[in-house]
């Protein structure tokens, strides 16, 4: 889930959007990364809350909901995201942003279409769409929106679906820690470096709400994003531009999540799931 506002501009894994699944082609499908068979098609809804807010900050309230869906098409996945976010300001002011994103990942991860549209007070505030390629030298992203252009990107960058299933792969391995350049298409600056923290892999445990979680293992991580130009690429020298944090489950929803704008964070939970069907 993936799954970044100044007076709010919307980033990853907090963004939303309506999923195009691609032409309607007879190709042959690419080869998934391993750990890509335990992921699963779900439609996932979200309330999100204030958790707490810092103390130059003057945001007295916030609220909101994230509708999250990942379609498994066979040779790829097509995620949509809504997202709905209303703040209030120590003067009683309110401010509500909304975002749609939609991705088609290739379940190799070297291909991505993307499209982002941000509005703030029913006005649109931000637009990004393209596509991008992965190879073994980094990839290029080819932008349609804000403008027709091309960004290189750095060796080594995953896509946001292979990010969460590398991130899983290595939790269960035992890795704490997970250090790449991710491109996800919500910036119209290319990749951002990112550092992924992650805790011991858990054992099932007893879920009332979601019985479907209940027989599954988890892990919590924490994702932190750094603005490359920022940091000179070096992968975290500066303070991180956005983290997320969530508990992630083998199958790839996450049930809990919480979010830190820097001036406030927001707690993101899950109140609705609904596992779809493997159509291959």
């Amino acid at each position: 889930m993936h799954p970044r506002t100044r007076a709010m501009p919307l980033r990853r894994h907090l963004i939303a959007a309506l999923a195009t699944l691609g032409a309607a082609v007879a190709l042959p499908a690419p080869a998934a990364e391993p750990g890509a068979e335990a992921m699963i098609g779900h439609r996932a809804a979200y309330r999100l809350t204030l958790d707490k807010v810092r103390d130059n900050s003057d945001i007295a309230r916030a609220e909101g909901v994230m509708l999250y869906e990942v379609i498994d098409s066979c040779d790829g996945w097509a995620t949509r995201q809504r997202f709905q976010l209303r703040l209030t300001d120590r003067d009683g002011q309110d401010v509500e942003t909304t975002s749609d994103y939609s991705t088609f990942e290739t379940k190799d991860g070297r291909s991505i279409r993307f499209s982002l549209t941000q509005t703030s007070q029913g006005a649109v505030s931000q637009r990004i769409a393209g596509d991008a390629d992965i190879t073994d030298a980094g990839g290029t992203v080819r932008y349609t929106e804000p403008e027709a252009k091309q960004e290189e990107l750095p060796k080594g960058t995953l896509l946001p679906m292979l990010h969460t299933i590398r991130s899983l792969a290595a939790a269960k391995a035992g890795t704490r820690m997970l250090v790449v350049p991710l491109f996800d298409g919500t910036s119209a600056d290319g990749a951002q470096d990112t550092t992924t923290v992650i805790s011991a892999w858990q054992p099932p445990a007893a879920s009332g709400k979601f019985p479907d979680l209940a027989r599954l293992g988890s892990a919590r991580m924490r994702v932190a994003f750094f603005d490359r130009k920022d940091s000179g690429a070096g992968g975290g020298a500066s303070a991180p531009d956005y983290e997320v944090g969530l508990r992630y489950f083998e199958n790839g929803v996450a049930d809990e999540l919480k979010m830190d704008f820097g001036e406030f964070s927001v707690d993101g939970r899950l109140q609705e799931l609904a596992l779809l069907p493997n159509p291959c």
